[in-house]
């Protein structure tokens, strides 16, 4: 019985096909129970995000198998997902499961997010009854690990995007964000991140100004904040303490004079300034007026490549608590393997004491003399312990695998020179 971990991710397939093997989350819990039945899996668990669609599963099918059963569920021709599709075995699934918890197998590296989807996966599954005490305790035990590696290493700390990089500056700038406002001009993805990344920080007060008043509402309502046309920026600018710019205008949207009137406003208070967009929407000539810290995406691109850096030796120490812990994970596998095979043996050792105990009290039932029925009793019994053992070191010796002489040596609890006597 092998532990896999089996999927495609956005390293070996595109989006489209990503998009047609995606489980939706209502639907996990009978994905489950089809694979357990299908593919005759032990244990099983799917991770289902954006970049990448992966099954963890305690099964004896092969490769071929998965494929299949992957395919037939969505409806497509195996040769549509064949191509891009990986597996890893035992050893090499453990490894993986942990690294991309850790955000090691990320698009961005060390980006935190993939851990909660692990985590719903992990819920997902222990609701639907399809995990069983091997990989139970590897997701646990994964857990584990990435929260390791969040405490010991800088992987999440360094920041890896424009819109991480540019709340980054912030915090350096102003320290404590938390009574601090924020006005978001734009409504895109990069906006939208700066938005989660100033929230994440305690900052409270966001103004977001956007042509389309409906996506700066639907923006701004997410975070508690306001929602107002680009029009109405002069109004509200002396009260933003930050300001990050990303449209799609060809021309600027925020001018030198409205930036003057704001500080004026502001009794001089500092304003920190990020214009991510291409072409600029802040005018340049702003960074010349005092109390403004104005910077462009080329400003943020040192501290970008900086953070990457920092990203990746850090990536370096959590490979090396990553492989640390799979050999922790390794040695309480084979130390499940020998108390089943404790238990294995136990059970044929009691089998055999009930058997013969039948036969014994049979004798009894039948008037055989006492001592006749413990004796064949004891007889008995002992033949049946020591045959497979005698046969097995009676057969060893014979072809000189000393070897095979000295583990039934030691097993049996025989001196060292017994074979001498």
């Amino acid at each position: 019985m092998s532990l896999i971990a089996f999927g495609l991710n956005h390293k070996t397939a595109p989006v489209d096909v990503r998009e047609r093997i995606a489980f939706a989350p209502d639907r996990l819990s009978s994905a489950l129970a089809e694979l357990l039945q299908g593919c005759g899996a032990k244990e099983a668990a799917i991770v289902s995000t954006c970049n990448r669609t992966e099954i963890y599963t305690r099964a004896d099918c092969v490769r071929e198998e998965l494929i299949e059963w992957l395919a037939a569920y969505h409806r497509l021709p195996v040769e549509a997902i064949a191509p891009y599709v990986y597996d890893h075995r035992d050893e090499l699934a453990i490894r993986h499961l942990m690294r991309v918890a850790c955000g090691l197998d990320s698009l961005v590296l060390g980006e935190p997010q993939i851990l909660g989807q692990i985590k719903d996966a992990f819920s997902v599954a222990q609701d639907a009854q399809a995990l069983g005490p091997v990989l139970s305790r590897l997701f646990q035990h994964t857990f584990s690990v990435a929260k390791q590696v969040r405490t010991d290493t800088q992987i999440g700390a360094s920041p890896v995007s424009v819109a991480f990089a540019a709340v980054s500056l912030a915090r350096q700038i102003f320290g404590d964000l938390n009574a601090k406002t924020a006005l978001l001009i734009g409504a895109g993805e990069t906006i939208e991140l700066c938005a989660r990344h100033l929230h994440g920080t305690g900052l409270k007060q966001m103004i977001v100004a956007n042509r389309s008043i409906e996506r700066a509402h639907h923006l701004a309502e997410q975070f508690g904040g306001i929602a107002i046309g680009l029009a109405d920026i002069p109004q509200h600018l002396y009260q933003a303490d930050i300001v990050i710019a990303s449209t799609a205008s060809p021309l600027p949207v925020l001018g030198k004079g409205a930036v003057e009137q704001a500080l004026k406003q502001r009794k001089r208070r500092p304003m920190f300034m990020v214009d991510i967009a291409v072409p600029r929407d802040i005018e340049p000539q702003v960074a010349e007026l005092q109390d403004v810290y104005l910077y462009t995406v080329d400003d943020l691109k040192s501290v970008i490549d900086e953070g990457q850096k920092n990203r990746a030796a850090a990536a370096a120490q959590a490979e090396e608590i990553i492989e640390h812990q799979v050999g922790h994970f390794l040695d309480w596998i084979k130390l499940q393997t020998g108390a089943e095979l404790i238990k294995s043996y136990r059970q044929q050792a009691e089998q055999t004491r009930d058997d013969v105990l039948f036969r014994a009290r049979a004798l009894l039932a039948a008037g055989k003399d006492p001592d006749q029925a413990l004796e064949f009793l004891a007889n008995t019994l002992t033949n049946r312990l020591i045959h497979r053992p005698t046969v097995v070191l009676r057969e060893a010796c014979a072809t000189g695998d000393l070897l095979t002489v000295q583990s039934v040596q030691q097993v049996l609890g025989l001196p060292p020179n017994a074979s001498e006597q």
